[in-house]
């Protein structure tokens, strides 16, 4: 059954209300989820008179562009110390821990999640791995409150409740998901072009880089996972970059007769990102994996790093 988070919304109610500053916090190379609830946080701080930044590692991903605009700061560009509060939305062991250390005991942190497994410590822990989304919990903190959703609030929490569930078709689209979509397109948000750039608005870069990925898509028959590997080279002979990467192991997990994927891809400083996906009926926590390798993640969608190269041959491909 799902955390209601009854007495930790009122906290966090009583957090902004105490403070006239706020930073938020969205995760390395972000994701749909994770913009879409800082944005949507972003916007109710301000309709409510309190100043709000964003700080990512990152820059703004650009396929969101159509639906959404703003501007993350990166942290150094900020003065950390400044803010009353800080709170980090959604996947945030992928880069709060870095300016967490650089806060004052004074300054109050808030994560909120839903990710298995998050050891972050803060003042105020709101996670919980049976919501679909943090765009889902967002939506219920606000209307907890009464707080009014406009139509940028619900196109902000549908990009990420559509991002993180599938375009609502993964096994964590429960009804009371659909009754939050359906609400929020009621309140004006966009279905359509919500999809079309989550999914479907794809740069030709990005469709040769999966056609690399697919070209060398292998079967295992034991186990029947599906794998593939994306090297330094095929980005940058693709002209793509590491964003172009994220939905190519959801797309090889529909091949027919596999249990689970499995897409390796090359990083700076020698990493390796592993990214797993499955589906509910196939049977198989792909978390389990992660964990092996120092990760994590939800039983249908997990990842993991390692230190090494990939390094193709004649025989496909090999971790050094």
């Amino acid at each position: 059954m799902k955390n209601d988070f009854r007495s930790e919304f009122k906290t966090l109610q009583y957090i902004i209300e105490k403070s006239s500053r706020i930073l938020l916090f969205a995760h390395s190379r972000p994701d749909g989820d994770t913009v879409g609830s800082v944005l949507a946080m972003k916007e109710y701080l301000q309709n409510i008179g309190k100043h709000a930044d964003i700080a990512c590692l990152d820059p703004f991903p650009e396929y969101l562009f159509d639906i959404i605009q703003d501007e993350f700061h990166y942290p150094d560009h900020l003065d950390l110390k400044s803010y009353d509060a800080v709170i980090a939305c959604d996947s945030v062991e992928r880069g709060f821990e870095k300016i967490q250390k650089l806060l004052s005991p004074a300054q109050v942190s808030v994560l909120i999640d839903h990710h298995p497994d998050i050891n972050l410590e803060s003042d105020l822990r709101i996670i919980d791995d049976k919501y679909s989304s943090v765009c889902e919990i967002i939506y219920k903190f606000l209307s907890s409150i009464d707080a009014k959703i406009n139509l940028k609030i619900a196109n902000c929490l549908l990009v990420g409740i559509i991002s993180d569930t599938g375009n609502l078709q993964h096994s964590n689209t429960t009804a009371e998901v659909m009754d939050i979509a359906s609400k929020l397109i009621k309140k004006g948000a966009s279905v359509s072009k919500i999809v079309n750039s989550v999914f479907s608005n794809k740069k030709i870069t990005t469709l040769k880089l999966w056609g690399k990925a697919f070209e060398k898509a292998r079967i295992n028959p034991k186990n029947k996972m599906i794998a593939t590997v994306i090297t330094q080279e095929d980005i940058e002979q693709c002209d793509a970059s590491t964003d172009d990467i994220a939905q190519i192991a959801s797309i090889l997990n529909t091949v027919p007769g596999t249990s689970f994927s499995l897409v390796l891809s090359q990083r700076a400083n020698k990493i390796i990102k592993g990214s797993l996906r499955s589906e509910q009926y196939k049977g198989v926590d792909v978390s389990e994996l992660a964990h092996l390798f120092g990760g994590g993640g939800h039983k249908l969608a997990s990842g993991f790093e390692i230190k090494g190269t990939i390094v193709e041959n004649e025989d496909g491909w090999k971790i050094i």
